[in-house]
């Protein structure tokens, strides 16, 4: 399960870079309306475009791994 609220983190890396949107989508190749489904649906963001997305913004992905609760 992500825990993470990919829509806002790609909303708030965004503005910290002054970077809308659609200048992200432009700079990673793919349309307005595609990074917006992907945000907008976190079981699909984690491929190749979510991570050209996050190095043009000038960030790595860290993932951790957490054992949960049984």
């Amino acid at each position: 399960m992500l825990k993470n609220n990919i829509e806002v983190d790609v909303k708030v890396k965004c503005i910290e870079n002054t970077i809308s949107q659609a200048k992200l989508a432009s700079a990673v190749g793919t349309s307005p309306s595609y990074v917006n489904r992907l945000i907008k649906n976190p079981v699909r963001i984690v491929n190749k475009t979510f991570v050209s997305m996050m190095e043009k913004l000038g960030y790595d992905i860290e993932i951790s791994y957490v054992r949960r609760d049984q």
